[in-house]
């Protein structure tokens, strides 16, 4: 067993119960037994238990899109492929359906928690409510109309309707979600700010993700994008700041000194071309820290073992220091630093007495996974998504012996195939968008 809390720490022979949707006893297995003769167990001798992983920061609905635009920088990706891609097709039954389909291949890598950020939250939530998924769904805030709200007030309007239907849900949060920046006006960003403050929400944002957008929001602000929300007020412990791959020494001390929580995504970053995070630099400063995928269009996978090898490697290349975020600390953002970021640290991230059994099983009997010295290195330097064996949510299994419960591939895979065909359809666009 793997508690992540505490830090590093490898339990041998220990079990949890579990009632309901809670954890009830952590102990070892003999002890457990004793205390709970009749209760059903299952074993599972060459496993690992840890917590379920949380994807810091996804655009789920975008597995529909999975190599829709690829080899290109952010810019052109965004402004000449994504985009106009989005505005053919989206629409509630493109967002749910994208969903279901990342909730499948979440599930099957061991994530149980998701931060989303796309359009049409009323259908993003149904879906993860419907499958017993835990998520905190972002209230998409953009200057510009798209299929989901024509101006500012409408998106506030009707996100915050979002917000309401869903206060009190036991698996399902919001979040603000303001594009970046440079999409969203001084007066979105004041607003976001006093609701946020007044429902105590998180505010998720991409921030310093390319050097053109520093040299840009100096052009037009006079100022770089950090210094321009700390001017609004947002610069806070709600804030996650997601890519951050343009940072001084003064801004990560910023970060630290007020809270900031960042949500690195590494191969999104690499694949774009966008930049490094000093990851290991945000953490010496004592800045928390999470783990993201980004969406399959930039990605292109949901993958968050792979992501935390990812993540770990380069980081030790940008510190230059071999000893730059260890293995416990890069599965620290994948579970606890990313559940502190949303304000769930009491709820999931760890197991521990009380908390919400989000847990998964990693098999360590395939030829790749032995021998095993250090069972936190062996999954993050060394683990695969195909070894996870068993999945459960709030209690609920969702992934027995490798097997999604509750799920029709074969479904999902037609309507995937389908939602392809349509994309193909659509008139091609060359390379600079004609």
């Amino acid at each position: 067993m793997i508690p992540v809390q505490p830090h590093g720490v490898v339990w041998r022979d220990h079990a949890v119960a579990v009632a309901a949707d809670r954890i009830v006893a952590v102990a070892t297995r003999s002890e457990l037994v004793e205390r709970y003769p009749d209760v059903p167990r299952l074993q599972r001798p060459d496993g690992i238990l840890l917590p379920g992983l949380i994807n810091a920061h996804t655009h789920n609905p975008m597995t529909l899109m999975r190599g829709v635009a690829d080899d290109l920088p952010l810019h052109v990706w965004l402004s000449e492929h994504i985009w106009p891609t989005e505005a053919a097709v989206i629409s509630p039954d493109f967002v749910a359906d994208g969903v279901e389909l990342a909730i499948a291949e979440m599930l099957r890598g061991g994530t149980t928690c998701a931060n989303e950020n796309y359009f049409f939250p009323d259908a993003i939530a149904a879906t993860y409510a419907r499958h017993g998924f835990r998520a905190t769904v972002g209230l998409p805030v953009i200057e510009f109309p798209t299929a989901w709200a024509r101006h500012a007030d409408e998106y506030f309007d009707k996100g915050l309707e979002v917000r309401d239907q869903y206060l009190g849900h036991p698996l399902i949060r919001t979040s603000f979600a303001p594009h970046a920046p440079y999409t969203v006006s001084d007066a979105s960003f004041e607003r976001i700010r006093m609701l946020a403050d007044q429902l105590d929400l998180p505010v998720h944002c991409h921030v310093h993700e390319t050097a053109q957008e520093i040299t840009d929001s100096i052009r037009d602000h006079g100022v770089r994008p950090l210094a321009r929300l700390d001017r609004l007020g947002l610069v806070n412990a709600q804030l996650i700041a997601v890519h951050m791959t343009q940072l001084t020494e003064a801004e990560i001390a910023l970060c630290a000194q007020r809270g900031v929580s960042v949500a690195h995504c590494p191969e999104s970053n690499l694949k774009l071309a966008s930049g490094f995070c000093p990851i290991e630099s945000l953490r010496r400063a004592g800045v928390n820290l999470a783990l993201g995928t980004d969406g399959c269009a930039s990605n292109n996978d949901l993958d968050m073992i792979g992501e935390m090898r990812t993540a770990a490697l380069v980081a030790k290349a940008v510190a230059g220091d071999a000893a730059a975020m260890d293995a416990p600390s890069v599965l620290r953002m994948a579970t606890l630093g990313a559940a502190q970021a949303l304000g769930i640290e009491q709820q999931v991230g760890s197991i521990e007495l009380g908390k919400q059994a989000d847990l998964i099983v990693i098999r360590q009997d395939e030829i790749e996974a032995v021998p095993c010295f250090e069972a936190i290195s062996q999954i993050v330097y060394s683990g695969h998504r195909r070894q996870v064996q068993d999945v459960w949510i709030a209690g609920q299994r969702k992934l027995e012996d490798g097997r999604l419960v509750d799920i029709d591939t074969a479904a999902l895979i037609a309507k995937a195939r389908s939602w392809q065909g349509r994309i193909e359809a659509l008139p091609k666009r060359g390379a600079s968008g004609e």
